[in-house]
Order: C-alpha cells, then sequence, then structure tokens
C-alpha cells in the first residue's frame, strides 16, 4: 500500500487558462450542494430533473450546432464529419472498457462502507487505465486506417486519422462522467459533454472559418478535436480538485483483477447499447453516400428530442439502483417501477411534438434534409417503445445481472445488423429506419423480460406491478 494524492490535474493545468476552470468549480460545488441535500429518492429525483434539463439544453445547442455546420460545409462533407465523429464517439465510449461504469457501482459501495483505500484506487486506477487503453487503441485505429486505405473511399481516410487524435479525451471525459455520477455530481457529469463541449466545437468552427480555413469535414474535425481537449481537461481539473476535497489523503488499496471481471460483462452491455444506439448511421455510412449519412443523420438528430428524456432519467437513476440491491429489494422494486413513468410520458409528450415540428426543424438543415420527415413516423415507435419499460438496462447491469444483459444486446445488436444488411441495399434509408425501430421494440420486449424473469420487478408502463416467485 502506497500514499496517494489525487494530483492529476497538474498537467492538465498547464494546457489550459486555469483561473476560469478552477473559479468554475467552487460555482459547480454550490449549485450541487442545494441540489443534493435531501433524502435518498429526493436525490434521484432531482439528478434526473438536472441530468432532463441539461439534455434539453444540449439538444437544443446540438440541434442548432449541426444545422449551422450543415449549412456551412454542406450536405457532403457535412456526411463526412458526421460519420468520423460518430465513430469517434462510439469507440471513444468503449475504449473506458467497462470502467466508466463500474465506477458507479463501486464507488458508492466503498464511501459507503467506509473503504478509503478501495476508494483511492479505483479513482486513481481507472484514470490511468482508460487513458492508456484509449491512447493505445487511437493508435491501432490509426494504423488500421492507414493499412486499409485502399478499401476506403479517399475522401474518408485523413478525416478518420484526424479523428483518433481526439479518442482519449473523448474516453476520458466519459470516465469522468461516470467519477461524477457516482458521487451525484449530476453538473460536473453531464455539463462538460452536453452543453460546454458542443458550443466549443461550434465556437472553433466559426474562428476557423472566420480565419480562412476551408468550409469542409476536416476543418469541422480540428475544431472538435480542440474543443473535446479543452473540455476534457477542465473537467479534469474539476472533478480531481473535488476528489481532493471530499476523500482525505492516505494508503491506496488497487484490486485491478476485480474491477475488470466486473468491468468486462458492463462494457459487453455499453458496448451493445452504444453499437446499437448508432448502428444505422454507421450502416448507412458503409452502403450509402455521404449525402445519405447527412440527411439520415439530421433526421437521428431530431428525434433527440425524445431520447434525451431516457438518457437523462437513466443518468440519474443508475446510482440508486446500485444502493438498493444491497438488501433492500422491495424499495428496489418500487423505484424501479417509478422510474419507467419518469421515462415513458415525457417521451411520448416529446415524440408528439417532434413528428409535429418535425418537417421544418429538417428544413433548417437544408431543403435537401426533408427527404427524411416520413422517417420520423417510423423510428419514433422505437424510440416509445424502448421509454415504454424504462432503464432497464442499467437495473440489470446495477443488480449484478450484467452478463444476461450484454447477451441481450448482442441478441438485439445482432437483429439490427442482420436487418440492415438485408434492408439498405433495397430499400435505401428507409431500410436504416425499418431495421433501427424493429431493433428498439425488440431490445425493450427483451429487456422488460430479463428483469421480470431475474428480479421479479415489471418494467413495463400499461402493465400492472406484481412479482412472481
Amino acid at each position: 500500500m502506497i500514499g496517494v494524492r489525487f494530483s492529476a490535474a497538474t498537467t492538465a493545468e498547464r494546457f489550459l487558462p486555469q483561473r476560469l476552470a478552477l473559479r468554475m468549480v467552487p460555482l459547480l460545488d454550490r449549485i450541487d450542494a442545494v441540489l443534493f441535500t435531501a433524502d435518498e429518492r429526493g436525490e434521484a429525483g432531482r439528478m434526473s430533473v438536472i441530468a432532463f434539463s441539461i439534455r434539453i439544453i444540449s439538444a437544443v445547442i446540438a440541434f442548432v450546432s449541426q444545422v449551422l455546420m450543415a449549412r456551412w460545409i454542406g450536405s457532403f462533407e457535412y456526411g463526412i464529419f458526421v460519420l468520423v465523429w460518430v465513430t469517434m464517439v462510439i469507440v471513444g465510449n468503449l475504449a473506458c472498457l467497462g470502467f466508466h461504469t463500474s465506477v458507479i457501482r463501486f464507488i458508492p459501495e466503498y464511501r459507503e462502507r467506509g473503504m478509503l483505500p478501495e476508494l483511492r484506487g479505483i479513482v486513481v486506477a481507472s484514470r490511468l487505465f482508460v487513458l492508456i487503453a484509449s491512447t493505445l487503441i487511437a493508435g491501432l485505429g490509426a494504423l488500421g486506417v492507414w493499412l486499409g486505405s485502399a478499401w476506403l473511399e479517399n475522401y474518408y481516410v485523413v478525416p478518420f486519422i484526424l479523428g483518433l487524435f481526439c479518442l482519449p479525451m473523448i474516453a476520458m471525459g466519459d470516465l469522468l462522467q461516470g467519477l461524477s455520477r457516482a458521487n451525484s455530481w449530476a453538473l460536473f457529469a453531464l455539463s462538460p459533454t452536453y452543453l460546454v463541449r458542443p458550443v466549443l466545437i461550434l465556437a472553433f468552427m466559426a474562428l476557423m472559418l472566420a480565419l480562412g480555413y476551408a468550409p469542409d469535414a476536416r476543418t469541422a474535425i480540428f475544431a472538435s478535436i480542440a474543443a473535446t481537449y479543452v473540455t476534457t481537461l477542465g473537467q479534469l481539473i474539476g472533478v480531481t480538485s473535488r476528489m481532493e476535497r471530499i476523500i482525505p489523503t492516505g494508503p491506496m488499496k488497487v484490486y485491478f483483477g476485480q474491477w475488470f471481471v466486473v468491468s468486462l460483462p458492463i462494457f459487453l452491455v455499453e458496448s451493445f447499447f452504444f453499437l446499437l444506439t448508432n448502428a444505422d448511421v454507421l450502416m448507412v455510412g458503409a452502403y450509402l453516400d455521404p449525402n445519405d449519412v447527412a440527411v439520415y443523420f439530421a433526421t437521428v438528430k431530431t428525434l433527440a428530442l425524445v431520447h434525451f428524456v431516457y438518457f437523462a432519467v437513466k443518468a440519474g437513476v443508475a446510482q440508486r439502483y446500485a444502493q438498493f440491491t444491497h438488501g433492500e429489494p422491495e424499495r428496489l422494486a418500487a423505484f424501479a417501477r417509478e422510474t419507467v413513468s419518469w421515462t415513458f410520458w415525457p417521451s411520448l409528450v416529446m415524440a408528439l411534438l417532434v413528428l409535429a415540428l418535425g418537417q421544418p426543424m429538417l428544413v433548417l438543415f437544408g431543403p435537401e434534409f426533408t427527404a427524411g420527415y416520413p422517417l420520423l413516423f417510423l423510428l419514433v415507435f422505437g424510440v416509445v417503445a424502448r421509454a415504454a419499460v424504462g432503464p432497464c438496462e442499467s437495473l440489470l447491469t446495477m443488480s449484478g445481472n450484467q452478463n444476461i444483459c450484454a447477451a441481450v444486446y448482442a441478441m438485439t445488436l445482432a437483429f439490427n445488423i442482420g436487418l440492415n444488411v438485408l434492408l439498405i441495399p433495397h430499400f435505401g434509408l428507409w431500410g436504416a429506419a425499418i431495421a433501427t425501430s424493429f431493433a428498439m421494440i425488440f431490445e425493450a420486449g427483451a429487456l422488460s423480460f430479463t428483469v421480470w424473469r431475474k428480479l421479479g420487478i415489471v418494467m413495463a408502463i400499461f402493465v400492472p406491478a406484481r412479482r412472481d416467485a
């Protein structure tokens, strides 16, 4: 055992205007202190409300920024940028190898049991592991793109290689989000990724265009790289500073093998879920040209107004699921049922709103983007079906059923990819929409059934709550 002091901010401070970053820390501390001081259920509810609010603002920011991006660089270059950026976000998330979620399970347990050496160990080890793993993956990815350039369209090679430079910071940002969620620091968890980064991407892009850079995908990727590094390093300073104040200096214990064994199935769950969420965009990119990618992505981005309800509730309840699984099955069941209502009804309202306003929203991207409006009527069924069962995968993962959850997602992902392969060549964007909607409906049914079989909890909005032996 060795003494440890959380000093990762030292390196980050060399790269940032540290006065601004450090001044934000006490402000966010005061806001979180006001928001998270009541009982346990209230804490989860407030975190979901904060997450919900952030995702509303984020959806508006993302929509405006993507409209401007499409207008600035045109649908073809925008399609290239979209495919590269979505791929980087997916791979960056996967590069955490599940640690960004497993820390949400371990940190509350160690804190409640007073296991400070283990708490220090997982905070330090997870950050080092994610940084090293993501850097290696980025290097291997760049090598793979270079070696496989003969099989890629020429306009994708350089943008993909450039995009890999921001992969380690995307992964670190996801881990820092997990560390913040484990402590119910809603603003530290969500605002960097969902508020700060998209605003900075837009700001850097506007600056580069004003300086005379070409309005193309490469410029957009350079702006994204700069924004990602500034955001993640600022978040690292904030989270590290706050950790130093709540965890006293002392010995550290590292049980990397145990953490990795738990993280690996979670990694599979998160991988399948993330791939499932974005497989349609990747498959469209594989079969169709960048213009089609742009239209489809703009349509999906419009649907994000419905998706964010699900993700906001998921962000707020995962930590509480983890705490209730320790000998409180009745409270877990009641709370889980409540989260289904939190997810479904706001999602339904947002779905109707999107269908009503979808066409004028897509016109903002450009006249050619309205081709995606009819797809919304099909895609919305899958989104609402997912919302109707609540955050089942978080409940399974936090209750120790991550293995079977991973199996469900593996089946769903295979089902989704199979449908895409069969339908996209014949029906184009309609094929992708059909595959995605059917896959989400299958996912919702399979996860709800699995929760009922494993935990005896009915996670379905219109099905009466009951427990079966």
